[in-house]
């Protein structure tokens, strides 16, 4: 099977029109629909329903679409890293909750680019979930989650813990008198803590999955948070956010994973220790 048959496919599958993956594909429609057939022809299924005006996905095609994507990653990671390692340099994919990008990844990336210039960087976001099954896949080297599995020959090392504290655009501000309350998903532990704690005296407006995303809307609408205290320690300062007294302060544990017989061990454990919590 060639992986431009399933290239071809993804696309489809997620425009559902042959003409408009035929432009994003820099094909002919003719050739779009060659490929679908032979791909079809190949797994002995029909991939596409094409009884209606508009192409619908088959239970087949939906089965396909997962195992797609992985083989098509695996491909392109398997190019990559044979070519790369020609040029004499290292490649490390790492994968991480959306979340936690801004809370402690973006300085660790950029010592990982001070300090080990022989590294090429490839970043993914996942859900916590697809994050375990990346790893075992071996999809990407490293994996940054909140709650790491518990499983037989992934090491599991904590990476930092983060304070978390309720912030607010207005000084002296109860809890229950807040109206723009903003969650922040750091995972199941600290959301079920935080409706146990607070119950129906916090009214949540919105939920967003990244505390820079939070901290920037409710710097410009108003409102509260529960945001890392690196990330407000400025805005608290010059009196832009207020810590709502009387309320609970948390901390989420964050923890690296990867596969204990990678063999690029030796370069994962050397970006590991860049960051401060393993080394001291």
């Amino acid at each position: 099977m060639k992986i431009e048959l399933l290239t071809t496919f993804l696309e489809v599958s997620q425009t559902l029109h042959v003409r408009v993956a035929s432009e994003n594909l820099f094909l002919t429609q003719a050739a779009v629909s060659s490929r679908i057939k032979q791909l079809e022809e190949e797994l002995g299924v029909l991939l596409f329903d094409r009884t209606q005006k508009r192409l619908k996905l088959t239970a087949e095609g939906h089965k396909l679409v997962k195992y797609a994507n992985e083989m098509v990653m695996m491909w392109q990671k398997l190019k990559q890293e044979v070519g790369v390692a020609q040029a004499d340099t290292q490649q490390l994919f790492v994968g991480s909750m959306m979340s936690i990008w801004d809370i402690i990844l973006q300085d660790w990336l950029q010592k990982i680019h001070r300090n080990l210039d022989d590294v090429h960087l490839y970043t993914h976001t996942y859900s916590q979930l697809e994050l375990r099954r990346q790893i075992v896949s071996r999809l990407i080297d490293i994996a940054f989650l909140f709650e790491p599995p518990y499983i037989e020959d992934i090491v599991t090392e904590k990476v930092a813990t983060v304070p978390l504290q309720l912030v607010s655009t207005e000084p002296s501000t109860h809890i229950s008198q807040i109206k723009n309350m903003v969650m922040v998903d750091y995972g199941e532990a600290v959301n079920s803590q935080f409706i146990r704690e607070y119950g129906d005296n916090a009214i949540i407006r919105h939920n967003m999955s990244q505390p820079r995303i939070a901290l920037n809307f409710i710097l410009e609408a108003g409102g509260c948070a529960y945001l890392p205290k690196q990330m407000c320690f400025d805005h608290i300062r010059k009196g832009k956010l207020f810590h709502v007294a009387g309320t609970q302060d948390y901390s989420r544990d964050i923890y690296a994973i990867y596969l204990a017989k990678s063999h690029k061990s030796v370069l994962i454990n050397e970006a590991l220790t860049l960051f401060s919590y393993l080394r001291s």
